[in-house]
């Protein structure tokens, strides 16, 4: 386990570098931005690539002997038991119409595990951040899940994957049995954000699938540190390989396992 140390030294410098890309995408909103399809739905900007390559060239800088996995970028594998795994712009299709729910994601792994977890939303200025054993704040702020314990007074959180037209595992039969039994869901395009709305009580549960990576590898801790629980939809251990997320103020967890599960 890296020291607590070590830990607060790498979770300034993410908070600093995701502060940095978050300000660069705000100046490049309003810009000329071109857009590229990896897919029907899956878009990406010229902005996500601004932002990567600030975070990128930060940390070969800081961290040279560190590896990095990124949403665009190949990944750079040095065979170093640290790993950055970057999300330089998630809701891009949300920036790409201006709908103001977007984020950047920094998270470190280290020897496979997830020691720090930064996500900033330059929109609100709202910086969510945790470091492993170490609790979870949004801006110096302790935050904590919420304490509803009926999912029937719930609001969740979900996502569609970028298949949804073409795959029968697209979200619409979970999302339909959890709208008729939640107060409400409520899907805004960006799962760090997501999930970090989790962590402060804001959700008090969300669930989705054929997600990445850097995806959730901040914000998973983010969730955790701040007294949630997060696992597959069985159950069992998450993963951030996994494709499938489930996470919840935990009063809620097996009653939203039962659900994904009927």
């Amino acid at each position: 386990m890296v020291s607590d140390s070590v830990s607060r030294k790498h979770l300034s410098f993410a908070k600093e570098i995701a502060i940095r890309a978050g300000r660069l995408l705000l100046k490049k909103r309003y810009q000329y931005n071109r857009i590229m399809l990896k897919g029907r739905v899956n878009l990406v900007t010229d902005a996500d690539l601004s932002s990567e390559n600030l975070i990128f060239k930060a940390i070969d800088k800081k961290y040279p002997s560190h590896s990095i996995l990124t949403e665009e970028k190949a990944s750079v594998d040095k065979k170093s038991d640290y790993r950055w795994i970057i999300d330089p712009l998630d809701g891009t299709t949300n920036y790409a119409h201006d709908f103001p729910f977007w984020c950047v994601s920094i998270g470190l792994e280290y020897q496979g595990e997830i020691v720090v977890g930064v996500v900033y939303d330059p929109i609100r200025d709202e910086l969510f951040y945790a470091a492993k054993m170490n609790r979870a704040f949004l801006n110096r702020r302790k935050i904590t899940v919420s304490s509803e314990r009926h999912l029937e007074k719930s609001l969740l959180g979900t996502g569609f994957p970028y298949d949804i037209g073409t795959s029968r595992e697209n979200n619409l039969k979970y999302f339909s049995r959890f709208a008729k039994r939640a107060r409400a869901v409520r899907r805004a395009g960006s799962a760090a954000l997501d999930l970090c709305y989790l962590a402060c009580g804001r959700f008090d549960g969300f669930w989705e699938l054929k997600l990445a990576p850097w995806d959730t590898a901040a914000a998973k801790l983010i969730v955790e540190e701040a007294g949630g629980r997060v696992t597959d939809f069985h159950g069992k251990k998450y993963s951030i390989y996994d494709r499938y997320i489930l996470a919840s103020n935990g009063h809620i967890h097996n009653r939203m396992i039962k659900i994904l599960t009927e």
